[in-house]
């Protein structure tokens, strides 16, 4: 990791409502080249919905998502809508009062806003026009693995590895057989090349889940609680992997309850609660000196 490097994935301010229920309160993060960042909190507190918005699984509310430089999420005018709100409630007090010095104050105020605020939902826009062609793009360089595996039951797992670089890199049917030949033998499933999903284990299935993510060459991998639909004896095989792309230096944000893992392969862990940071440390430091007084309660009911 070079310190120099701007980050690769830059989160400001993000929010992510569902009507009425606000899951994500304001997350800011830099995530660099190599970063191997640990998220864990109590459930419900927002892990997966953070992670599902990196990858515009799920369209933030507002906030800015910048990845390798450019922005694939912006919506900064939004946060700025109860400022224009009170700007507009101090203008008809200001009037109420009749005072002439109040009320100039006021109205440049509110100018000033609904200049500020015209400008970021114009920019807003052009950004949102731009990611509307090229959001396709922007999923084939951040991979994501689910809780759940999501493999095709009625393809074979060679037919699943090789699909999606077939159709959305341009790979011939043989470029795309000898790289996910390549990925299996390196995850020790090259046996398995002609085996439907329906006959694998769990920790096999995740393992190519893994392998398929890893087959479009993203720049970073999401991992969303990757191990907990596993028996715990299938628990390990699925961390050795992920550990093994750790050591390579794949840039990697990790939902998980697996505190071993944390603590050993990380370089990073956060603690989100109420849908915002509340803690971010290197792994040592998190869990021998935790501060938040929720990530102490958390942590010594799951150590």
């Amino acid at each position: 990791m070079n310190a120099n490097l701007p980050p690769i994935l830059s989160v400001r301010d993000l929010h992510k409502e569902f009507k009425d229920l606000k899951v994500l309160r304001g997350i800011d993060i830099d995530v660099n080249k190599g970063d191997v960042i640990a998220v864990i909190g109590p459930s419900g507190c927002g892990k997966s919905t953070f992670l599902r918005c990196l990858n515009l699984l799920e369209t933030p509310t507002s906030g800015e998502i910048v990845f390798e430089g450019e922005h694939v999420f912006r919506n900064k005018h939004a946060l700025l809508k109860e400022e224009y709100r009170q700007a507009k409630k101090a203008m008809q007090t200001a009037k109420l009062s009749r005072d002439k010095q109040a009320i100039e104050t006021a109205q440049d105020e509110l100018q000033k806003i609904k200049t500020a605020y015209e400008a970021e939902a114009r920019l807003d826009k052009e950004t949102e026009k731009r990611v509307k062609k090229t959001i396709d793009i922007h999923r084939q360089q951040i991979g994501m693995v689910f809780q759940q595996f999501n493999l095709f039951p009625h393809l074979t797992v060679l037919q699943n590895l090789t699909l999606a670089p077939q159709k959305l890199k341009g790979l011939t049917e043989a470029e795309a057989t000898q790289k996910a030949t390549a990925l299996l033998k390196k995850v020790g499933l090259e046996d398995k090349a002609n085996a439907y999903p329906a006959t694998l284990s769990g920790g096999q299935k995740q393992r190519i889940a893994i392998v398929r993510a890893l087959a479009m060459e993203p720049d970073v991998m999401l991992f969303d609680e990757p191990t907990s639909a596993l028996d715990p004896e299938m628990v390990g095989e699925v961390l050795k992997v992920m550990t093994e792309l750790a050591k390579e230096g794949m840039t990697m944000v990790v939902v998980t309850h697996e505190m071993g893992f944390a603590k050993e392969v990380a370089n990073r862990v956060i603690f989100i609660d109420g849908g915002v940071i509340k803690e971010e440390n290197p792994p040592q430091e998190f869990f021998s000196s935790p501060k938040d007084e929720r990530l102490k309660d958390f942590l010594s009911k799951v150590l």
